[in-house]
């Protein structure tokens, strides 16, 4: 059984989003292209996870097919790793739900099956887990509130590339940053199978201003977009090799 590659956006965010369009429109516009947007809020020590702000956390994730946790920041490098993790057996079983409903009809689930079928598709769920390719664009904001976050940040990504690194499937990071300065993200770096590149960026990065999540979301949907088309671009002059 092939999934294809599992594609996913990590949005690191402690508030709200104040400038550009809705980020729950956003993020269902990246469901529709087969990738899941995960968000974590980070609380402040004051903050609660009712804070008017963070409500948009759990919004975008359920729009985007994904995961959402509120979090304070000392418990940020386990939450990272557990919800990247988690939306990906999320992905899978639902992937796996497609395939049997082919199977035994669109009206059954993995739900229906006896507790011994389940359990055999689960394995098969954890196999594929293992075995995949995944994709993951991690997207931070880096708004003024974020500044005394950044260190533990810079740690839960360095943590999450050792942990998906134990995998067998091969995995791909890039980061973004938001708000750009002339653009709606930064780029920080582009496609690597490891994100220990970060120990060296993240001295080097500044916050403030605002919260255009919408728009950042937006535009780290297109950057699976330009992936694609680069990669058949790369086909096309192999052809015309041979």
């Amino acid at each position: 059984m092939k999934t294809g590659t599992l594609k996913q956006i990590l949005l690191i965010t402690d508030g709200c989003s104040n400038q550009g369009e809705d980020p729950v429109a956003v993020a269902a516009l990246a469901k529709e292209q087969g990738i899941t947007v995960n968000v974590i809020g980070i609380l402040d020590e004051t903050q609660s996870e009712e804070a008017v702000g963070l409500q948009e956390v759990e919004g975008i994730a359920m729009s985007g097919g994904g995961i959402s946790q509120l979090v304070y920041k000392e418990a940020l490098p386990q939450t990272v790793q557990m919800v990247t993790k988690q939306a990906m057996t999320q992905t899978l079983q639902g992937f796996v739900n497609t395939e049997l409903q082919q199977i035994l009809g669109p009206t059954q689930t993995m739900e229906d099956l006896a507790p011994e079928q389940r359990g055999e598709i689960m394995e098969v769920v954890e196999d594929l887990g293992e075995t995949c390719d995944l994709e993951v664009l991690v997207l931070i904001d880096m708004s003024a509130s974020m500044t005394n976050k950044l260190p533990m940040v810079k740690e839960a990504l360095f943590d999450l590339s050792i942990s998906l690194n134990a995998r067998i499937g091969r995995n791909r990071f890039s980061m973004y940053t938001f708000p750009g300065k002339r653009k709606e993200i930064n780029k920080i770096f582009n496609w690597s199978p490891k994100l220990d590149k970060i120990s060296q960026v993240f001295p080097k990065l500044t916050s403030g201003g605002i919260t255009p999540t919408g728009p950042a979301l937006r535009e780290a949907i297109y950057q699976f977009s330009k992936k694609s088309l680069f990669r058949s671009f790369q086909k096309d002059d192999h052809a015309e090799e041979a």
